[in-house]
């Protein structure tokens, strides 16, 4: 009879001390899962409510083109985030603020220091890849800083 007791009493404490083991390790688990689906679901939602149109486009035969994208999702834009922002011209990355192979941008009639929803931002570029010869083709690929991405393809206009 003491044998069945201190048998049950063993079992006990094995199956407690199991119970706090797999508590220790499925816990740790589940939280770190929970922190991996909710930065997964913010990334998502700020996915969602970026987003870009190309509205117009103007190249001419002097290496020279401009891009008109409207801000179409629900957030403002910081200003500084645009400094982020990658311009590719035929697959050619430009940089901002350069005199030559790079680009510069406008946004008309903005009063603050973003890109808010339904404004459009005007950009201008110089590039040796903008094709010079009428007709020519010119791809144009605007990446923002969070991975939102717009093209088009557009045709150089005669005249200078």
């Amino acid at each position: 009879m003491s044998s069945e007791t201190i048998v049950t009493a063993i079992l006990l404490i094995a199956a407690v001390v199991a119970a706090g083991i797999l508590t220790s390790v499925i816990l740790p688990a589940i939280f770190t899962m929970s922190g991996t689906v909710s930065s997964s679901a913010h990334a998502a939602d700020q996915s969602m409510r970026t987003s870009i149109t190309i509205v117009n486009t103007y190249a001419n035969t002097s290496n020279y083109a401009q891009v008109w994208v409207k801000n179409v999702g629900t957030t403002q834009i910081p200003l500084a985030n645009l400094n982020q922002t990658d311009i590719w011209v035929n697959y050619e990355r430009l940089s901002l603020n350069q005199p030559t192979e790079g680009w510069t941008y406008d946004i008309p009639g903005n009063t603050n220091p973003y890109w808010d929803p339904m404004e459009t931002l005007h950009i201008t570029m110089e590039s040796s890849q903008i094709p010079t010869n009428p007709g020519g083709e010119v791809q144009f690929q605007i990446a923002l800083y969070d991975g939102t991405t717009s093209s088009v393809e557009f045709t150089v206009s005669p005249g200078s």
